[in-house]
């Protein structure tokens, strides 16, 4: 039987982009009507001739994270906190489109509302200082199957964010996350991100992903950085970022503890606001792209977006598209 990322293996690469609408207004109304204007003008024909033209497989976007406001409407959040998400079902509409082209889909959230504000926390449950985040893990994850199902099989995976053990303290019941998550298809794909490489965590939170969430934060001569870049980092004269000492990683197989490889790397912006926003000449991001494919591990690239229409910066379409004219020819 196939491993259930076997079409994350077999695929070229993937694209992420963070689209986050941050809505303001003085009032709650002032602020819904804001959150549907920035998402009624997000240009869907030009975002998906952006995407075919950098040749991805597959496209990880965001429903929403950390502003309290999501790009997809929600039986769940619409009940309990209305005016949170947007009238347009951009996300739907985008993983439409998607599948129209045979590729995959694969939905972004945070598995915590910790830093947002009071009118979020309570409608998911969520009480800072709770271990166990019973009340939350009940309604978030309605709000989770509630996406899944509407969703359906136009939805092949999900990545979640912010699994991080200063929340979970290795008490969350992770097979109720994958249960909610492919409530809608059973065959989409999981990934639990609890910082992953970029903190030094090499295997996946739990083996019962099916996919590792991979961030990074930066390279190094061709290689995953793995020391946490924190406050005071500063630029050596060659151009290396530095605030201790570095270390490394690649990896030399495609599972770890059963769980499909990936790596999810930030280009032309930053995951860290203590790391530049970084760059890579052709030579270095394609050798390293091909390096982890050759061992049977995926990769998805991270790029920016402007989140007034849902442009895609020229200087990252172009060399995405270069990326993958020299990984079909490798």
């Amino acid at each position: 039987m196939a491993h259930p990322a076997q079409w994350l293996h077999d695929g070229l690469y993937g694209l992420m982009v963070h689209y986050l609408v941050s809505p303001q207004g003085a009032t709650p109304t002032a602020c819904t009507a804001e959150l549907n204007r920035t998402v009624d003008n997000f240009d869907l024909d030009r975002f998906m001739a952006q995407f075919d033209r950098c040749g991805a497989d597959w496209l990880i976007f965001t429903l929403g994270q950390n502003t309290g406001c999501y790009c997809s409407p929600n039986d769940f959040l619409d009940a309990a906190l209305p005016g949170r998400t947007s009238r347009r079902d951009l996300a739907l509409e985008i993983a439409q489109r998607v599948k129209q082209r045979g590729k995959k889909m694969i939905l972004y959230l945070p598995a915590e509302v910790a830093g947002q504000s009071a009118e979020i926390k309570n409608a998911f449950g969520w009480k800072d200082g709770d271990v166990a985040q019973s009340a939350f893990h009940d309604s978030y994850l309605k709000f989770v199957e509630a996406y899944s199902v509407k969703f359906g099989d136009l939805n092949d995976g999900w990545w979640f964010d912010g699994c991080f053990e200063q929340f979970h303290h290795g008490r969350w019941d992770w097979m109720r996350w994958l249960a909610a998550a492919k409530r809608g298809n059973p065959s989409a794909i999981v990934a639990l991100n609890d910082g992953a490489f970029c903190v030094g965590n090499i295997k996946p939170l739990t083996p019962l992903e099916d996919y590792h969430a991979g961030e990074i934060h930066l390279l190094e001569d061709g290689r995953i950085r793995t020391d946490f870049v924190g406050e005071g980092a500063t630029m050596t004269p060659d151009g290396k970022v530095r605030d201790k000492t570095a270390t490394f990683y690649m990896p030399d197989g495609r599972f770890i503890d059963g769980v499909q490889w990936h790596a999810l790397l930030p280009l032309d912006c930053s995951f860290n606001p203590h790391v530049p926003t970084m760059s890579y000449a052709d030579d270095e991001l394609f050798v390293w792209a091909a390096a982890c494919k050759k061992v049977g591990g995926a990769v998805t690239i991270n790029v920016p977006i402007d989140t007034a229409d849902g442009w895609i910066p020229e200087k990252s379409l172009a060399q995405l598209a270069r990326l993958a004219d020299f990984l079909t020819v490798d």
